[in-house]
């Protein structure tokens, strides 16, 4: 069998990490593609994902978007065209399936959250199966085109499946220079560029100034983007780390006391690791946070004054959700005969 799986952002390379690997054990030959966007490619190298490089993301503006998207989809068909593809996997990628649709092969696309609309409108419906996580409500999904057999859902969180082998290493605190006597919070920033997220959050930069100036925290900012780098630089907070380039994330949030984020799927890793986390994201929550946040397993913040800073022990974390990613895989690829 070969497959082709495209990789736009970088919580996607996560995702693919455990499923070629198991696809490779299985005999199959693997082609990865990636945009290069935020730290995609620094993490396709730190976990020695052999890539080939095709478009950029087009920035803010809905002009660049549609210009970029046009060029890459292109510069796919070309790629694609001739290789022998069986099946096509992605996360959210729309350049892929709509080239798989164009080029007859089969895909399945994979997300967790359903608000954003024109992504799926585009991915969805060139998609040969669409799978979600089963706290989203197939009726969220049918604007879409998704209905009947082409939708597959999956118990759990994403991170479940992907974390489930990690044995996070305590090195990355050391190469960090955090001090673990100190409440060693992780956050990380809005998602500026996206479609969805088009209003500023104050409450992230709130919430950053809060807590690096404090004496007993040591906050670690993971930045998306250069941009967030050097804003996050530029407030000069005695207590806040910023990394120059990719870390193993993973393994600081297991570490950690606290992660506060403003996106999506930092916030489910502290989840799934079962490390306290409090969202500051500005847009709609999609389906499988606000299940998290009926259980109270993810925190809306309002004022960054309401934080609970403490050391982390057994009494301020929740149990460790594992998942075997094979299941995931087999659900992407049924149906795709």
């Amino acid at each position: 069998m070969k497959v082709w799986i495209d990789i736009t952002n970088s919580p996607h390379v996560l995702v693919f990490r455990p499923l070629i690997r198991i696809l490779r054990e299985r005999g199959a030959e693997v082609d990865v593609t990636a945009r290069e966007y935020a730290q995609t490619l620094e993490l396709l190298a730190l976990h020695e994902i052999e890539t080939t490089v095709v478009g950029r993301h087009g920035g803010a503006s809905a002009l660049g978007k549609a210009r970029a998207m046009g060029e890459r989809l292109s510069a796919l068909h070309r790629f694609a065209r001739g290789r022998g593809y069986d099946i096509a996997l992605a996360h959210g990628s729309y350049d892929l399936t709509l080239t798989a649709r164009r080029l007859g092969i089969p895909s399945a696309t994979t997300f967790d959250y359903e608000f954003a609309w024109l992504q799926h409108q585009l991915g969805c419906r060139a998609a040969t199966r669409v799978v979600v996580p089963d706290a989203i409500p197939p009726e969220r999904l049918e604007r879409y085109g998704v209905r009947g057999q082409k939708l597959g859902r999956y118990p759990g969180l994403k991170e479940d499946y992907y974390l489930s082998d990690l044995e996070p290493d305590p090195s990355v605190l050391d190469e960090l220079g955090v001090d673990r006597s100190r409440v060693v919070v992780v956050l990380r920033p809005p998602p500026d560029v996206s479609l969805y997220h088009r209003h500023a959050n104050p409450l992230f930069p709130e919430t950053l100034r809060a807590l690096g100036r404090r004496e007993d925290v040591h906050a670690v900012v993971l930045p998306r983007i250069a941009g967030q780098r050097d804003f996050v630089r530029s407030l000069d907070l005695p207590s806040v780390i910023v990394p120059d380039h990719a870390v193993d994330a993973q393994s600081l949030i297991a570490f950690a006391d606290l992660v506060v984020s403003a996106g999506g799927t930092m916030n489910r890793e502290a989840v799934s690791l079962g490390v306290p986390v409090y969202t500051v994201f500005g847009g709609r929550l999609g389906a499988v946070d606000e299940q998290l946040v009926r259980e109270g397993r993810l925190r809306p913040l309002t004022d960054p004054t309401a934080i609970e800073l403490r050391k982390r022990d057994e009494r301020t974390g929740f149990e460790r959700a594992r998942r075997d990613p094979t299941e995931l895989l087999d659900l992407l690829l049924s149906g795709l005969d």
